[in-house]
């Protein structure tokens, strides 16, 4: 009889914990082929915290930093503000955002408020770009220097279209697509 409950007891653990990987989900920020939906990384820190996209610029060969946050109510991409160490073609001008704010620091420059809301960001990984995503920390403010940036041609093939966005993924999916 003893045995008996032990594997009842057993038996319903692993239906409780099937049931919590498969029926729990989660909102993270989701980098994924959009060829190949199976090749695809979730990072739930980057749909809580915010994410930069780093990039060398084609024109003045300078490296770029896009900071990025996550509308948690609807879903939406926004482009906050961008950081750059050379300014010249292809740079935005702080008036073609209405509301943004231009700030020259000692290691580059730096553009706020920009405000960019898009659904989704297509981009295609580049070598000569050499793109990289990265954590926004909360309460950072050192714009320029990135900690743990992770290449993308470490997770995709170059050339490859990549769509970053945001999705609601169970707690198994999540585990096994983590970043």
């Amino acid at each position: 009889m003893k045995k008996k409950n032990i594997l009842v007891i057993f038996i319903i653990s692993i239906i409780f914990l099937l049931l919590l990987f498969t029926m729990t989900f989660t909102n993270v920020l989701c980098i994924s082929n959009s060829k190949d939906s199976s090749e695809r990384y979730y990072s739930l820190q980057g749909f809580d915290d915010g994410f930069i996209i780093s990039y060398t610029h084609s024109v003045n060969k300078g490296r770029v930093h896009d900071y990025y946050t996550c509308d948690k109510r609807t879903g939406n991409l926004c482009l906050n503000s961008t950081f750059f160490v050379s300014y010249g073609a292809g740079i935005p001008e702080p008036e073609e955002t209405p509301g943004a704010v231009f700030q020259v620091l000692d290691n580059g420059y730096l553009i706020n408020d920009i405000n960019r809301v898009v659904p989704k960001l297509s981009m295609a990984v580049g070598l000569i770009a050499n793109h990289g995503y990265a954590i926004n920390y909360p309460g950072y403010d050192k714009p320029g220097i990135i900690y743990d940036e992770i290449l993308f041609t470490d997770l995709f093939a170059p050339q490859t279209s990549i769509i970053l966005q945001t999705k609601r993924v169970t707690l198994i999916e999540y585990l096994l697509h983590k970043i």
